[in-house]
């Protein structure tokens, strides 16, 4: 491990904060220059995600030792991120579908007495609204 040779981690962390100032750059120039449309939005989308993407792999490779490490340890680190995918692809369409075969999502409004606002509390603490239950029951 020794004879290998690391780079200086000072350059690195350097070239992370020169990326990072022009991911943070590029939509603020799509900004000043007043761009529209898909010129916008693929200046917007390199800068951002682009370089976000070569930040990750700087960090992934260098400085969590990826790049000297065996060469199972990556195949290991994509496995767990396909599994990932795998797992929120298979639960995202329940959880972001409205209705299903045998169910569907419902939204239950608040209720709220005339005149009060929500969430607003009296001094009765609650000695009112078990009445109206009371009476609700009958």
């Amino acid at each position: 491990m020794a004879s290998e040779n690391h780079p200086s981690y000072f350059k690195i962390y350097l070239m992370l904060l020169v990326l990072f100032v022009v991911s943070v750059a590029g939509p603020e120039i799509a900004e000043i220059m007043n761009l529209q449309g898909a010129t916008r939005l693929i200046l917007v989308l390199i800068t951002a995600f682009g370089i976000a993407l070569v930040k990750a792999y700087y960090v992934l490779a260098y400085f969590m030792h990826l790049k000297f490490e065996k060469i199972y340890a990556p195949y290991i680190l994509l496995s767990m991120v396909a599994l990932l995918f795998v797992f929120f692809f298979g639960t995202a369409t329940d959880s972001m579908k409205a209705s299903g075969h045998n169910w569907e999502k419902v939204y239950v409004e608040p209720e709220v007495a005339a005149g009060e606002e929500p969430g607003a509390h009296g001094d009765t603490h609650g000695e009112e609204s078990q009445s109206d239950h009371s009476d609700q029951a009958h």
